[in-house]
């Protein structure tokens, strides 16, 4: 079986698995990390949005053999490490303003919301409420209006090293 190498939240890992393999079910059923969540499978619901050198990536529609062995992919679970920090500045935005109901696409909106940012900053300007209307991550429980907030909050914190 082909060997498959990457990094994943700051630490070399290597699978035996198939090129073809979706890098969420690597993850999930190979490494054990469950923050990035199965939602619909076919690159819509947003809810495993992880990143990948830094930018928001689905891994539920990634084959794992696209990934080089330099490739850092970053889940909910290494997110804080990003800033050294026991929570990231969107994490805690997020405990703040109690955004989670159900909870299950939260990792998700996180890490859309961190890339987001990351992205805005790249263009020297800061978040729109258009750029806000673009996050296609779903929330079945509707709390949009949060989400939203936390975002600014987040990336208040983000701005301050956080």
């Amino acid at each position: 079986m082909p060997r498959q190498t990457f990094v994943l939240n700051g630490k070399p890992v290597t699978v035996d698995v198939h090129d073809d393999v979706r890098v969420l079910w690597v993850l999930r059923d190979l490494l054990g990390v469950t923050g990035p969540k199965y939602g619909c499978g076919i690159n819509v619901c947003k809810a495993c949005t992880s990143h990948v050198n830094g930018r928001a990536f689905n891994p539920c529609s990634v084959r794992v053999g696209d990934l080089e062995p330099a490739d850092e992919v970053t889940t909910i679970e290494g997110l804080a490490d990003t800033v050294d920090a026991d929570l990231h500045p969107m994490q805690q935005a997020w405990l703040d303003r109690d955004v989670a109901q159900c909870g299950y696409c939260q990792p998700g909106q996180i890490m859309a919301a961190v890339a987001l940012v990351r992205k805005v900053r790249r263009e020297g300007r800061t978040i729109t409420d258009a750029d806000l209307d673009g996050i296609r991550n779903i929330c079945r429980c509707g709390t949009y209006t949060r989400i939203r907030e936390a975002i600014a909050q987040g990336e208040r914190g983000m701005e301050r090293g956080m």
